[in-house]
């Protein structure tokens, strides 16, 4: 008779341990879409991602659990053991750089994740009119998100604009771009464009600018003056003319109780 041989765990011994073991004993692992590492998943945006997770080398019944990011994702009960698929429909461009990851429920360690890497063309459309004095600043200013990551291109009326020194600044991060003109003067009147381009497609946007004339300033300092002057005028003169007003007003005074009527006797 052949005796089976048994592998004796004492009753003391942890039971992420015993899981442990049984996962080297037996060799089980996970694979996402054919992938036993982590990995990440180009694709547009748009059409629908299927993510399919398998428990590999798996001699029971291993229940699988789904994360997008820290969030579990809600799985039906058919679609739990052994082979769990989950469905992203549509792709957005919000979906770019998350993270999906698929565990084994008994022992989170064993994973796989999956980082998707949505492309999308820059989104860029419209215009501005803007109205600005002669010698002042102006920014002109466009946003899109794309990816890869667009390049950037600036025209005035439909020629590629020359960057002069001292009189233009750009500045550009990976979703705004802005172009500013250092007191403007009236040669700078036109339409700017604003051209954002990838390799899956470009936007762009129109900037009408207006420049104005220069409005006159005066100056804080100089009003003041002046009020303090015409202050000080106008009450010199009182001051000047105190005894004059004040004889006028005896006398209207005096002529008011001459002619005042005298009251009869009884």
């Amino acid at each position: 008779m052949v005796q089976r041989s048994s592998l004796a765990v004492p009753h003391d011994v942890p039971v992420l341990t015993i899981c442990f073991l049984a996962c080297v004993a037996t060799g089980l692992e996970l694979s996402v879409n054919n992938h036993a590492a982590d990995f990440s998943l180009s694709t547009l945006s748009g059409p629908p991602v299927s993510l399919s997770c398998l428990v590999q080398n798996s001699s029971q019944a291993e229940e699988l659990l789904w994360y997008r990011g820290d969030g579990k994702v809600d799985l039906k009960d058919g679609n739990k053991v052994n082979v769990s698929n989950i469905c992203i429909s549509p792709v957005t461009e919000s979906d770019n750089g998350v993270t999906f990851t698929c565990k084994l429920a008994r022992d989170k360690s064993v994973q796989v994740s999956v980082i998707l890497d949505v492309q999308f063309p820059p989104r860029l459309t419209g215009e501005e009119s803007l109205q600005i004095e002669e010698d002042k600043d102006v920014i002109l200013s466009c946003s899109a998100k794309s990816n890869p990551q667009a390049q950037t291109a600036w025209y005035k009326n439909n020629i590629t604009l020359t960057l002069q020194q001292n009189r233009y600044q750009l500045y550009q991060t990976s979703e705004v771009f802005q172009l500013s003109i250092i007191k403007v003067q009236k040669s700078d009147n036109g339409t700017y464009t604003c051209v954002v381009k990838s390799s899956l497609g470009e936007g762009r946007k129109d900037f009408h600018l207006i420049v104005e004339d220069k409005k006159p300033v005066f100056p804080k300092e100089a009003v003041i003056a002046a009020v303090v002057v015409v202050t000080l005028t106008v009450l010199f003169g009182i001051v000047a003319r105190k005894d004059k007003i004040f004889k006028c007003f005896k006398r209207s005074s005096e002529t008011a109780l001459r002619e005042a009527p005298l009251g009869r006797g009884a």
